[in-house]
């Protein structure tokens, strides 16, 4: 027997707002969290402009030992445990202090490096012939798994503890991946999400494929434009969103808040075939991932509601609503609301995909859309497609059953959730 599952924790730490309460007020006021990095024009970056979450230094502290805030140089880290830690609990979950393991929940936590600042210390510490003075921490900042492993030893899960890289489908293919790992009876509870670190070095090599917008330095919060006519390319950001997982039993039996339940879901990859590259996807199996989505949740296409794209403010924002179209099988009259979060955050890579499920997930529990920002020039070549009243400009309360939620990424790959309001 397959496990219903439901989401009863969330947790963030946005460029917009850093807890659940200012990221939901953000959203839903259209708040931008794109500034003007100065770390950035100094080094010469064509996109000086970047949306970095703001942590202060007795947040941090409420959540690391002094001991590991030491030698701590991890900003994916830091946003990573927050946020998961806030997911726990919100789901009124406590952290307990015993030598047994919580056998029975576990965490997916994507990322799509770790550490980077740390990495570059020790790099130069090496090239320096200082091997010596690397210290004790660097492997377990730099792994790939490490966000993964600092939030299974804060909470005591022994349940799968791992952390997926896809890209920037990373958090939304996390969140599938432990939505399947209830469903299947393997955990009763899981800590799905994801975390990107912020920077120059993690932000310097999309900026060298002059993806990220350069117009925009001295109006950072203009700058970040999806669906617009004037879009120019991404803006890179950083942060981390997470939520709890459940078995529908396992909720109701604590009692448990339910902020939502996860319909379906499902990955693909388009094999770098037909129109698909490294950087860019195959349409086809953009919207076979959006129908076997639908078909795993045993909803039809017409249910849907809203959509919240993936939709980076490039020049393939247009093709990605026609995959919708085409897999949904809507005309330009009935097609859902479609928004996209970048416009107040910018691309936060590997964690897009988390953040923006934290945002779908609160938007089907409170009954509102949030507004696209910055789009008040719609592309034409969207307008061709849909009507412009599916893209709202303002935020429209409206209670609703039914959103998905895609995220595509660099390697040809896709995820696609559909979430439904819980009643």
């Amino acid at each position: 027997m397959k496990n219903r599952v439901v989401i009863t924790g969330l947790g963030v730490v946005a460029p917009n707002g850093v807890t659940i309460n200012e990221f939901n007020y953000a959203i839903q006021n259209g708040v931008s969290g794109i500034r003007h990095q100065p770390d950035l024009e100094a080094l010469g970056f064509s996109c000086q402009i970047a949306g970095k979450p703001e942590l202060s230094k007795e947040r941090i502290e409420e959540y690391f030992t002094p001991l590991e805030i030491r030698n701590l140089d991890s900003t994916g880290i830091v946003y990573g445990v927050i946020a998961a830690m806030d997911a726990w609990k919100d789901a009124g979950l406590a952290i307990q202090d015993n030598d047994t393991p919580d056998w029975d929940s576990g965490t997916i936590f994507g990322t799509g490096t770790s550490g980077i600042d740390k990495f570059r210390w020790a790099i130069n510490k090496i090239d320096e012939l200082q091997i010596r003075k690397l210290g004790s921490t660097v492997v377990s900042q730099t792994m790939a798994s490490a966000v993964s492993a600092f939030i299974s030893g804060k909470i005591g899960l022994g349940n799968q503890v791992t952390t997926n890289s896809s890209a920037c489908a990373t958090g939304t293919e996390s969140i599938i991946l432990a939505y399947e790992r209830i469903k299947s009876g393997q955990a009763k509870r899981m800590l799905a999400g994801s975390t990107s670190d912020s920077g120059p070095y993690i932000w310097g090599g999309f900026d060298a494929m002059k993806v990220c917008t350069f117009k925009h330095n001295d109006d950072p919060q203009k700058g970040s434009r999806p669906m617009s006519a004037t879009a120019s390319g991404f803006v890179p950001g950083s942060g981390a969103g997470a939520m709890v997982l459940e078995s529908l039993e396992s909720a109701l039996a604590r009692n448990a808040k339910i902020y939502a339940e996860v319909l379906g879901g499902h990955v693909n990859s388009g094999g770098q075939r037909g129109l698909g590259t490294m950087t860019a996807p195959n349409p086809i199996a953009v919207q076979r991932c959006i129908t076997k989505a639908v078909a795993d949740s045993g909803i039809k296409a017409e249910n849907i509601e809203v959509v919240n794209g993936h939709i980076t403010a490039t020049i393939k924002d247009a093709l990605e609503i026609e995959n919708w179209k085409i897999a949904l099988n809507r005309t330009a009259e009935n097609f859902p609301y479609i928004n996209s979060l970048k416009g107040m955050i910018g691309h936060c890579i590997s964690a897009a995909g988390s953040i923006e499920t934290v945002a779908s997930v609160l938007q089907l529990h409170e009954g509102f859309i949030f507004p696209n920002i910055n789009c008040e020039d719609v592309n034409p070549e969207i307008t061709e497609l849909i009507n412009e009243d599916k893209i709202p400009q303002a935020m429209i309360k409206k209670q609703f059953s039914i959103l998905a939620k895609a995220s595509f990424g660099f390697g040809d790959v896709n995820a696609c959730l559909i979430l439904k309001k819980y009643e």
